[in-house]
């Protein structure tokens, strides 16, 4: 029998959908199981992008352009200038998803080989990204106890060797909710402009940003517009993950050129989902200011609670709806495991995603998980109490 390409045996498993098996069995047997392990909101889509899609009237559905639809990227320019990203939508490139935004870059700008230096912990589907590519990750640790901020620039500059070719930021970010200030994207700033690297930076989070911290572009940063290019999603911002709309945005023609080409070749974005995220440009703010409110309260509750159990630590996050939690575990892939298939509190018990798939480090991650707070309070209540009595019957306790 013909063998699995080394490319397919490389590529990662998501550390937050491979326990799905686990999930579907402790349902099967009747348990409630509270899905904190990825980022799918229970926040309504905008009523706008639900009418859109019920109120369409075709009689055939066609390609789009393969940069998306016209009237889109026109208004989605018009969007980004109005927080100060400047671009026009012949610098916007319409995907499927963040996701594939991502993988045209990589392929668009990078060799195989050509290594991107990554803070960690990070998506984890940027490893799957770079396998895809051919692209080394190196990556660069922040730390829980420092709540998860950017490396000092000696670090990255111990990183960098010949086949250096960009830096990747999610910000804010996915896992940590960590946000990056000005003087961080400076020091971003000043590396990318000595060693002439990439920027990528992942800001489909833009709009969660908490405690009165503002949003830091990498399109705000002047002087290397031709080294950034910026991943946005309609995902999270109007909870509409299923759609997969994304956006490749930069000022750099011969990349936008480029990732085209790429974009020729799979066709065109899904049309539907066009549809859908344009209609959802008009989403009134009252929408946000509820969404926003939501977020805060969940991310407070969820703090407050997680660190009131023994043993149990985690920052609090500035941005995003995820928080990684250090627990008093052995193994973060082996409890999550655990808590799905051999443990239950009052018939319930959590799905979380182990941090150390979102480590590139071998290693690192082993006592932390990543809590998305994407359920109402009550839900993470019960999630929050039955992680604390499951603590304290796992047989792989540390203290």
């Amino acid at each position: 029998m013909p063998n699995i390409s080394d490319r397919g045996q490389q590529m990662p498993a998501s550390p937050i959908r491979k326990l799905v098996p686990y999930a579907e069995a402790a349902k099967a047997k009747g348990t409630k199981v509270y899905h904190l392990n990825i980022g799918q909101p229970d926040i309504k889509t905008p009523e706008v992008a639900l009418d859109a899609i019920r109120n369409i009237d075709m009689k055939v559905v066609e390609y789009s352009h393969s940069a998306g639809i016209v009237s889109y990227r026109q208004k989605l320019a018009k969007m980004y200038q109005s927080i100060n990203i400047n671009v026009d939508e012949n610098e916007i490139l319409v995907t499927a998803g963040g996701s594939e935004a991502i993988t045209f870059a990589f392929l668009s700008c990078l060799n195989p080989g050509d290594e991107v230096i990554i803070p960690e912990p990070f998506y984890a589907n940027y490893n799957g990204f770079a396998v895809s590519a051919g692209v080394v990750v190196k990556p660069i640790r922040s730390s829980i106890e420092e709540g998860f901020a950017l490396p000092a620039i000696e670090e990255f500059e111990k990183m960098i060797t010949p086949n250096t070719k960009a830096i990747v930021i999610c910000n804010p970010n996915n896992p940590t909710g960590y946000l990056y200030s000005q003087d961080e994207m400076d020091q971003l700033k000043q590396i990318v402009l000595k060693h002439d690297l990439y920027l990528f930076s992942d800001e489909v989070y833009r709009e969660f940003c908490y405690d009165g911290e503002k949003h830091i572009s990498a399109m705000h940063l002047n002087g290397i517009e031709n080294n950034v290019v910026m991943f946005d999603s309609v995902s999270k911002r109007y909870s509409e993950c299923g759609v997969r709309i994304g956006a490749l945005v930069t000022k750099n023609k011969d990349i936008i050129n480029t990732a085209l080409k790429f974009g020729q070749a799979r066709l065109s974005p899904p049309g539907f989902g066009q549809i859908a995220a344009e209609a959802s440009l008009d989403t009134p703010k009252e929408y946000f200011d509820e969404v926003y409110a939501e977020y805060i309260d969940r991310r407070n509750f969820l703090v407050e609670g997680l660190n009131k159990i023994e043993g149990v630590y985690t920052p609090m996050p500035k941005g995003a709806f995820y928080t990684v939690a250090k627990l008093p575990i052995d193994d973060s892939d082996k409890f999550c495991q655990w808590i799905l298939s051999e443990f239950a509190y009052e018939g319930q018990t959590v799905m979380m995603a182990p941090a150390s798939g979102f480590y590139s480090t071998p290693g690192a991650g082993k006592n932390e998980v990543r809590i998305a707070y994407v359920l109402n309070k009550e839900d993470l209540g019960n999630a929050i109490k039955t992680l604390e009595e499951a603590l304290k019957v796992y047989p792989g306790r540390t203290n």
